[in-house]
């Protein structure tokens, strides 16, 4: 069981790897044929592909290094630093894509036309290595891979408008079309990369996963018979996917020991369906002060 998953870790560190060399080479041949062509939409896809190198180099490295085994400096292990890559592509991106914006919008007032057969090379070209990356991609299970199938396959997109911007302006004059494609392909780009950093710096604040009711769960936890309260409940997430979840159980003084084991199991049930790395349950008895002050108590309901 150990070496298949270590086998399938490896086949995901390969896959990545393999399309981030894909993605950072033609990144290059890309910000030199948008300086050559002197298209804006090819430099906006051009940092949507640097972005994505980025991301790419990062979860290449830390899909390995996340894998590593819980230490004495970092006791819950290192899937938190894949959201540390998460924050620095997503600042990245915001920030390239903010200059983009101020070097294509006066380009609407005063146009320029590109190379446009330059232009409908890159972007076949584009769609051909973006292509071949998604499809190395495909199949994974890791959140990583998963993430980066999604990117590349909106670089795959954007090279889709690059195409058909430069056929159109080929047979007609309307060099407008090319700022016009670059504002938007940086506009949905921004959208989407401040989505992600406003998730992200949620998950570095230690918030609740948006998808996890901690309400309910609490409620079904004081639904147990043989719990008196609770308290102390706190449920927050490693990386997005892996979760964390303690809480305090206060049973009555006068509960034996198979009545507290059903109470840590049926705790358990209702918690089964997350994804959980790490689970502490504290049982507490009624006459036993908690160690913790300023309690936040949640009593049973009637």
């Amino acid at each position: 069981m150990g070496h298949h998953h270590h086998h399938h870790a490896d086949s995901s560190t390969g896959k990545i790897k393999t399309a981030f060399f894909l993605n950072f080479c033609f990144t290059i041949i890309e910000i030199i044929g948008g300086l050559l062509t002197n298209s804006m939409a090819i430099l906006s896809d051009a940092l949507h592909d640097l972005g994505d190198s980025l991301s790419l180099g990062l979860a290449w490295f830390l899909q390995k290094f996340s894998n590593k085994d819980h230490s004495s400096d970092f006791s819950f292990g290192y899937k938190r630093f894949s959201l540390l890559a998460a924050l620095i592509n997503s600042v990245v991106l915001i920030v390239g894509s903010t200059f983009i914006l101020f070097e294509a919008v006066p380009r609407l007032l005063n146009p320029v036309t590109p190379n446009t057969t330059g232009m409908m090379l890159l972007a076949i070209l584009g769609i051909f290595v973006n292509g071949a990356a998604v499809i190395k991609l495909q199949g994974g299970d890791s959140m990583n891979q998963k993430v980066m199938t999604w990117h590349l396959l909106e670089d795959v997109l954007g090279w889709v408008a690059v195409l058909i911007v430069s056929i159109i302006m080929t047979f007609v004059d309307v060099p407008i079309l090319d700022p016009l494609a670059s504002i938007g392909i940086t506009l949905y780009i921004l959208y989407n990369v401040v989505l992600n950093f406003i998730q992200t710096m949620r998950l570095f604040l230690e918030g609740v996963p948006k998808n996890i009711n901690l309400e309910d769960i609490i409620h079904k936890m004081n639904a147990i018979d043989s719990v008196v309260s609770t308290h102390h409940t706190h449920l927050w997430s490693m990386d997005g996917e892996n979760h964390a979840f303690s809480t305090h159980v206060v049973v009555p003084a006068d509960a034996d020991k198979e009545e507290v084991c059903r109470v840590k199991d049926q705790i358990k049930e209702i918690i089964h369906s997350i994804h959980l790395e790490h689970v502490t349950i504290e049982i507490e008895y009624e006459d036993e002060p908690c160690s913790i002050s300023n309690l936040h108590l949640y009593e049973k309901s009637d």
